[in-house]
């Protein structure tokens, strides 16, 4: 069956021999931290099923299609490397729809999103019997579905006929709030007869099989920040700190000196965000990539409170941008090379552009919670400092929270105050993420 001799024992973990023989249970349910190896153990466990068992099929999910070519058809295609098996001799690989058949006996593995309703109507084979409906990033099916009532209706689509050897298979790494919906369904699940739940971590893995770089990138975030390493590694749910950037620390976060003229010649591109208000504040804050220090380092800021200080038009503000721009040109002797602005900020960013047509002005990406997650990565690694200058942004690092409700209901959202220089340097971040992302560990790159 396979062209080389594999002992299935030796390329899972110990900690999941019990799972992958596993019949007893119509659901298993496998969480872990970074690199706890389930994706492996999902494409070896399914592949080996469908070369054993002469009469079956299984379909393999995330939320939305266009995940499917990356993430799990790429993993279940691994998967048949690692059995010693032959992509182009023992299977038929195809794209469109998306299938790995098993030439031998026709068993199919099938891949699916569940963007709607109908996604999955007709995918029942009638040759061959599903026997494994594998959900990957379950907590998608939460944040952007329906959630429990979703599941037993794709529970419901696959399972008539089969219900002495089917099994439905959940992977997922938890979220760092206790109360999202997710863990509210695996607490209720946990206590069914009929499940089976593993967590896993890094540590349960062979430490030859991860590379000493990635232990090193995990143990220097538990150096730097012990909670922010017992979510993303350990896969613990730590709960959310109100305070959204808890791990800011003045001393280390925040430059005074001026910078050398020599430093300032160094300096690589230079980017500017920019959130909009009219009564409240209109802010610019401008960010330059220091490759030097490895660094994405806060140069300056602009912050009008429309409120307390007068209402200014979109033309104003955009003389006042101007000004400020040209003057970082000065400074640093070279040209700006990107604006994000506040999506909903049409007539700025057009006034800007009438006074600067050769600026590069871009809508930013407004993913709040990815913006999130980047700017703690840049604070956590001390790849993010910021300037004196920039007071407002500082201010605000020590004032912008989670709304406590949002967190109790299980999703949560920022406070939107205290919000004004944090939205525009998360603009920022999301903007020039594909320089700035290789300051950080290889890990941490996403």
């Amino acid at each position: 069956m396979m062209s080389k001799e594999v002992k299935i024992s030796k390329i899972i973990i110990p900690k999941l021999h019990e799972a992958f023989n596993d019949t007893k249970h119509t659901h298993l349910i496998i969480t872990s931290g970074r690199a706890g190896t389930k994706s492996s153990f999902g494409a070896i466990r399914e592949t080996y099923k469908t070369i054993s068992d002469d009469d079956c099929s299984i379909v393999v999910m995330r939320k939305f299609h266009n995940k499917l070519k990356k993430t799990v058809y790429k993993e279940m295609l691994r998967g048949v490397k690692r059995l010693g098996l032959d992509k182009n001799k023992d299977f038929k690989t195809t794209i469109s729809p998306m299938e790995i058949k098993y030439r031998k006996s026709g068993n199919t593995i099938y891949f699916t999103g569940n963007d709607s309703i109908d996604d999955t109507k007709g995918m029942i084979d009638e040759s061959k019997p599903i026997k494994r409906v594998v959900i990957d990033e379950l907590t998608e099916f939460f944040d952007k579905g329906d959630g429990e009532d979703e599941l037993a209706n794709i529970e419901a689509t696959f399972i008539r006929g089969n219900d002495e050897d089917f099994q439905m298979v959940y992977f997922f790494n938890p979220p760092k709030n206790p109360n999202a919906p997710v863990m509210k369904w695996l607490e209720k699940m946990r206590k069914r007869p009929d499940v089976l739940h593993i967590h896993l971590d890094y540590r349960d893995v062979p430490s030859e099989w991860l590379g000493k770089k990635l232990v090193e990138s995990a143990e220097i975030m538990l150096e730097n920040d012990p909670k922010m390493y017992r979510w993303v590694w350990l896969g613990e749910c730590i709960g959310l700190d109100e305070l959204i950037y808890y791990m800011f620390d003045e001393n280390i976060h925040i430059y005074h000196e001026d910078l050398t003229p020599e430093q300032k010649q160094r300096m690589g591109e230079i980017g500017i965000g920019i959130d909009y208000g009219q009564k409240n504040p209109t802010v610019f804050e401008a960010f330059g990539i220091d490759y030097d220090s490895q660094l994405l380092r806060g140069l300056d800021e602009y912050y009008h409170n429309g409120r307390e200080d007068g209402q200014r038009s979109p033309s104003e503000y955009a003389r006042d941008f101007k000004s400020f721009a040209e003057g970082l040109e000065k400074e640093y002797n070279r040209i700006i090379s990107w604006v994000f602005i506040d999506p909903s900020a049409k007539g700025l960013a057009e006034e800007i552009r009438r006074l600067m047509p050769d600026l590069s002005i871009k809508d930013a990406n407004n993913k709040v919670d990815l913006g999130i997650g980047r700017v703690q990565k840049l604070l956590t690694f001390k790849r993010m400092i910021l300037s004196s200058k920039q007071k407002e942004l500082i201010r605000e690092m020590g004032l912008y929270e989670y709304d406590s409700k949002s967190v109790d209901r299980g999703h949560e959202a920022p406070n939107k105050t205290n919000d004004h220089c944090q939205d525009s340097t998360r603009y920022l971040v999301m903007g020039v993420w594909k320089k700035i992302k290789n300051l950080l560990p290889a890990t941490e790159r996403e």
